[in-house]
C-alpha cells in the first residue's frame, strides 16, 4: 500500500498542493491577481472533474493498473512543462491536464486500494488511510525541495516536481503487478446499483471540495501577507507530516463510529484548523492549524472510499469512487475562484478563508444526516 500511495504523492502532493508554495513567487513575478491565481487551481480542478467523469469507463476498458500508470506519466509530464512558460493560457491548460491525470490516478488508485483491503477487511480504514496519506509524502518532499529553488525563481521548482513525479513511477510499479487489474464484474442480470444510500455523504463531500481547496491554495499567500513568511516551510512540512500520520489517528475512530459520524468529526476538525489563522498568526496558532488541517483533510477522502466499499457491491466500487470524485472536483472548481474573487473585491484572503471554514461546517452538518446504522 505504501508503494501505491506514491500515486497520491504525485496527483495531490505535487500536482495540486505544491502550487501553494509556488504561488507567491509566481504571483509576484507574473503580476497575477488573486482571481487568476485561484483560476490556476480551478483549472486543475476542472481537469480533475473531466478525469473523474471518464475514469470508470476507461478503467473498464483498459484496467485499473494501466490507467494508474498512464495517468502518473501524464501528470509528471505536465509538471515538467509548467517550467517552460509564464503565459497564462498555456499554464491554465497544463494545470487542467495535470488535473485530468490526478483524477485518473486517484480513482484507479482508490480502486486498487479497495481491492487490496479485501484480504484484511478489519484493517481497511488504516490501509486506505495509508494510500491516501501518500499526498503527505508529496508535501513533505515539496517542503524539502522547493524553498531553496524558489529563491532563484519558480521554473526550477516545477522541474523538480516533474522529475520527482517521474521517479515515483518505477517505485510504484511492483504494487501494480501484485494487484488485480479489474474488480469483479457485474453480470448481465445484475441490477443497476443506486447511489442513493450515499446521498448525504456525496453532498457533504461537495462542501469539503469547496472548503478545503481554498485553504490549501491560499494559506501560504495568506501567511506571507500576514508577515509570517519565516514559518511557511515548517508549517508546510508539519502539514504534510500530519497527512502521512492521519491514518493512525482516524482509523480507530472511523472503525468505531456509525454512519458518517467520522466524516462529521473530520470536517469539524478541518473547520477549526481553517479558522485558526484568522484568529492569529503566532507560531503556536499556525502549527496547530497545520496539524489539525493536515491530520484530517485526507481522512475525509479515505472515508469516502471506505463507505463506498462498505455500502456498494464490489462491481460498483469504481462507480461510487468516481461519483465522489466528480462532486469533489466540482467543489474544487468553485472553491479557488470564490476565494480569489472575495480576496480581490471584498476583504482580502481573510474573508475568503473564513467562508471556506463556514462551508466546511455546512459539510459536517450534511454528513450528520447520513444513515445512523453502522456502515459495514
Amino acid at each position: 500500500m505504501l508503494r501505491l500511495s506514491l500515486g497520491g504523492a504525485v496527483a495531490l502532493g505535487f500536482a495540486r498542493f505544491a502550487y501553494a508554495l509556488l504561488l507567491p513567487t509566481m504571483r509576484e513575478d507574473l503580476g497575477w491577481s488573486f482571481t487568476l491565481s485561484g483560476a490556476m487551481n480551478a483549472a486543475n480542478a476542472l481537469g480533475y472533474l473531466l478525469g473523474a467523469l471518464i475514469a470508470a469507463p476507461l478503467i473498464r476498458r483498459v484496467g485499473l493498473s494501466r490507467v494508474f500508470a498512464g495517468a502518473m506519466l501524464l501528470t509528471a509530464l505536465t509538471l515538467l512543462a509548467c517550467a517552460a512558460t509564464g503565459l497564462s493560457v498555456p499554464l491554465l491548460t497544463l494545470r487542467f491536464l495535470s488535473g485530468v491525470g490526478g483524477a485518473l490516478v486517484f480513482v484507479s488508485g482508490g480502486g486498487l486500494a479497495a481491492l487490496a483491503t479485501r484480504a484484511h477487511p478489519e484493517r481497511s480504514p488504516l490501509l486506505l488511510g495509508v494510500f491516501y496519506g501518500g499526498a503527505g509524502i508529496g508535501m513533505l518532499l515539496s517542503a524539502a525541495l522547493l524553498p531553496p529553488l524558489l529563491a532563484h525563481g519558480w521554473r526550477g521548482a516545477w522541474l523538480a516536481l516533474g522529475l520527482a513525479a517521474l521517479a515515483c513511477m518505477p517505485l510504484s510499479a511492483p504494487a501494480l503487478r501484485r494487484l488485480p487489474t479489474h474488480a469483479a464484474s457485474a453480470s448481465a442480470r445484475t441490477p443497476a446499483v443506486s447511489l442513493r444510500p450515499l446521498a448525504w455523504t456525496l453532498a457533504a463531500y461537495t462542501c469539503f471540495g469547496i472548503g478545503y481547496i481554498a485553504y490549501m491554495t491560499f494559506i501560504v499567500a495568506f501567511l506571507k501577507g500576514a508577515g509570517a513568511q519565516a514559518w511557511i516551510t515548517p508549517f508546510w512540512a508539519l502539514l504534510g507530516l500530519s497527512v502521512v500520520l492521519h491514518p493512525f489517528v482516524w482509523a480507530p475512530v472511523t472503525a468505531r463510529l456509525r454512519g458518517a459520524r467520522a466524516m462529521t468529526a473530520q470536517m469539524l476538525t478541518l473547520a477549526a484548523g481553517a479558522a485558526l489563522p484568522l484568529l492569529g498568526t503566532t507560531p503556536p496558532v499556525l502549527l496547530l492549524s497545520g496539524t489539525l488541517f493536515g491530520g484530517s483533510f485526507l481522512a475525509v477522502v479515505a472515508f469516502t472510499t471506505l463507505i463506498t466499499r462498505r455500502t456498494l457491491p464490489e462491481h460498483a466500487w469504481a462507480r461510487g469512487i468516481a461519483a465522489f470524485t466528480v462532486l469533489f472536483a466540482a467543489g474544487q472548481v468553485a472553491g479557488p475562484l470564490l476565494t480569489g474573487l472575495l480576496a480581490d473585491r471584498a476583504g482580502g484572503l481573510r474573508l475568503g478563508l473564513g467562508v471556506s471554514a463556514a462551508v466546511l461546517l455546512l459539510g459536517a452538518a450534511l454528513a450528520w444526516g447520513q444513515g445512523r446504522g453502522r456502515a459495514t
